[in-house]
């Protein structure tokens, strides 16, 4: 308190002037009125910008809430969607390339157009969407791994897919109460099944470790067609990702004299390295599947 004071006494000369300065303009406004116009117009710009600035200021701390609302109304929409229902009729089958089975990742078109089903007799939803922030994440290691921040209290289990909003990420290994460990695609580890878009021809998406951005897809035989450009999707075949979600386009494609299969390069369409929200997804008839497929293992 006595430095303030003392600050005060040091600098009082200059606290007067600004004092009888504002008196001053007071005083001329009230008389005048064209003073009192310019000062009010004056007065109304800065308080304006001010104003302006705080609430801009606190439009961006609230981001991080808004992100996370979008984020989890994204997950109830996503959950809606026509395709990730499995259709139990016979009639009324969409064609491969309507874009109903693809789905809205491979096909770019907005989810709503397929929203759910209204003769439900005929459906049964098969994926559900869990929204979570990445809270941690490498993509210049050989094996790298993404931390969320949501867990067994919040529905997630091992072996649940992981997508981003424009492709796949990776697939659940750990979980904790209220966090959980995801496989990234960038992992010597991971081994993703996925197709040839245009041709559905099917084959295995690796890593090499050399690029972040970069990936290869393998099997797929050298009769195909594939060309710079063309899509390529999840096949389904793995009982953890929805069929149709992107992984990425066709960089390059090499065919070696005599091979009987494609080295394709592919351009992941997430970048690891920017992401923020991501979606866990919940394959609900996944348990029976893979009862079904240990059963028909067990009579081999």
């Amino acid at each position: 308190m006595q430095n303030l004071f003392a600050f005060i006494w040091r600098n009082s000369f200059y606290f007067l002037y600004l004092i009888l300065i504002i008196v001053s303009l007071m005083l001329m406004s009230q008389n005048n009125y064209y003073q009192r116009t310019i000062l009010i117009n004056t007065t109304n710009g800065f308080t304006g910008g001010l104003l302006s600035l705080t609430s801009n200021f606190s439009d961006y701390l609230k981001l991080k809430s808004a992100n996370k609302a979008l984020a989890e109304q994204n997950a109830r929409l996503l959950s809606q969607a026509k395709y990730l229902y499995l259709n139990t009729g016979t009639e009324n089958v969409p064609p491969p390339d309507s874009g109903v089975i693809t789905g809205y990742y491979a096909t770019g078109q907005n989810f709503m157009e397929n929203s759910t089903p209204t003769d439900t007799s005929k459906f049964i939803r098969q994926f559900e969407f869990i929204a979570a922030k990445v809270i941690s994440n490498s993509v210049n290691r050989r094996n790298n791994y993404l931390k969320l921040n949501k867990g067994s209290l919040q529905g997630v289990r091992p072996n649940m897919a992981v997508i981003a909003p424009n492709g796949l990420v990776g697939q659940v290994v750990e979980v904790s109460s209220n966090f959980s460990s995801v496989m990234s695609v960038l992992n010597r580890n991971s081994r993703v099944s996925a197709k040839h878009k245009s041709s559905n021809q099917v084959g295995s998406l690796l890593w090499d470790g050399t690029s972040y951005r970069l990936g290869k897809l393998v099997d797929i035989p050298s009769h195909v067609q594939i060309f710079p450009g063309d899509s390529i999707v999840s096949s389904g075949y793995s009982h953890v990702y929805p069929e149709g979600v992107l992984i990425g386009t066709v960089e390059e494609a090499k065919l070696e004299s005599g091979a009987s299969f494609y080295q394709v390069t592919v351009r992941f369409s997430a970048d690891f390295n920017k992401l923020s929200y991501v979606y866990v997804v919940n394959n609900l008839m996944r348990s029976e599947l893979m009862r079904l497929q240990e059963s028909q293992s067990q009579t081999q």
